[in-house]
């Protein structure tokens, strides 16, 4: 099981799902003020931000129901290409209209990569190593995540948009090269294949995992709306915090987290993890609230961390278990919804937050995603069993 588990394969996969992630989450940060300084209006720039991951989510159902069905290596490569053309679109962009438009392609291309990707790396993992794989996998996005928008906003404080959207570039670029050299193309199986083209029908969702996905969409909330105006938010109480070390911090504390817990993944219950994760981020959020320093920042980032950094991963290998094989495309589709939503919400909710409330309540208001979650388990999960 251990040679399965770690195979040239996984670590390969592994590689590029930490490189397709990377590529948008560096943009992420800057696309907004970019679309500002060649001309977008304050409600454009609002639009631009969240439209990468707002294509996405229309597009994933889709993108699932061909997982299952077609080669996971040609989704993947066809997503990482568009990934690739995005960035040049961005890097050469001198209207507003361009960058929508490379912003709609990114959209298009990420649901590819993240779906498939995920996909092919579950249908090599054992069934009991799932978890603990899957733990893995969502650590290389999670640290794509902390990572990258920290890389994106040193290298345009040092030499502005156009090369850090060149190193995105790049990123997206290494996925295609990577996924070259792994052998297994993610085919569907026999058996698999059999039962689609007995059952052509396209499902939008799994209904089974709709309640998942709604929860780590209530977690993502939260750490997307730090990530979009955490630096807006420091400024703007004039806190003597060093903002750049948030995410490192973060990807570190991760790191440490889930190569520590590897094993529990694929023993405890979802509702143990749920109820860590929630007093975690809740932790986070009022540390963040609160902080004056450099120190309080860190125990936000650490207890960010062990709320939405932990529930990425125990989410997606929960909903995974939860379709079935043969239906796993779908529940990563039906889990990257819930990841999008979040992902386009946080942004919007943190920009209304931000312009009409007094900021010292920021974070406060963000809290009440934790309860509505614990609500969502009781009567979607719990319930059902």
């Amino acid at each position: 099981m251990k040679q399965q588990t770690y195979s040239k394969n996984i670590i390969l996969i592994l590689a590029a799902s930490f490189f397709y992630f990377a590529s948008p989450m560096l943009v992420t940060p800057l696309i907004t003020g970019f679309s500002g300084s060649i001309g977008a209006s304050a409600g454009v720039m609002g639009v631009i931000g969240g439209l990468m991951n707002l294509c996405s989510l229309f597009c994933r159902p889709f993108v699932g129901n061909l997982a299952d069905r077609i080669s996971k290596y040609r989704l993947s490569f066809i997503g990482a290409v568009l990934m690739t053309v995005a960035c040049l679109g961005y890097m050469t962009a001198s209207d507003p209209y361009v960058v929508i438009f490379a912003r709609m392609i990114n959209g298009v291309g990420f649901a590819c990569c993240s779906v498939c990707m995920s996909t092919w790396m579950c249908d090599m993992l054992p069934k009991e190593k799932i978890g603990s794989g899957m733990g893995f996998y969502g650590m290389m996005n999670a640290l794509g995540m902390a990572i990258a928008p920290a890389i994106g906003v040193s290298i345009y404080q040092m030499m502005g948009y156009r090369v850090s959207f060149a190193l995105a570039l790049m990123f997206s670029a290494f996925t295609i090269l990577i996924i070259q050299f792994i052998s297994d193309k993610g085919e569907p199986r026999g058996s698999v294949r059999v039962k689609n083209e007995k059952n052509p029908k396209i499902q939008v969702l799994d209904r089974k995992v709709i309640p998942i996905a709604i929860i780590i969409m209530l977690f993502a909330i939260p750490y997307c709306a730090t990530q979009s105006f955490l630096v807006s938010y420091i400024e703007a109480r004039n806190l003597s915090i060093t903002v750049s070390l948030f995410f490192p911090l973060y990807a570190i504390v991760l790191f440490t987290m889930r190569f520590s817990m590897k094993s529990l993944f694929d023993r405890l219950p979802f509702r143990i993890f749920l109820f860590g994760s929630s007093i975690s981020a809740l932790l986070g959020m009022l540390c963040l609230a609160w902080m004056k320093n450099n120190f309080i920042m860190f125990f936000g980032a650490l207890f960010m961390a062990g709320g939405y950094g932990i529930m990425s991963s125990v989410c997606q290998s929960t909903a995974i278990l939860l379709a079935g094989e043969g239906k796993r495309g779908l529940a990563n589709s039906t889990y990257y919804v819930g990841l999008d939503l979040g992902m386009t919400l946080g942004p919007v909710i943190g920009g209304v937050l931000y312009g009409n409330i007094d900021l010292a309540f920021f974070y406060p208001f963000l809290l009440i995603t934790v309860p509505i979650g614990a609500v969502v388990y009781f009567f979607g999960i719990k319930s059902a069993h």
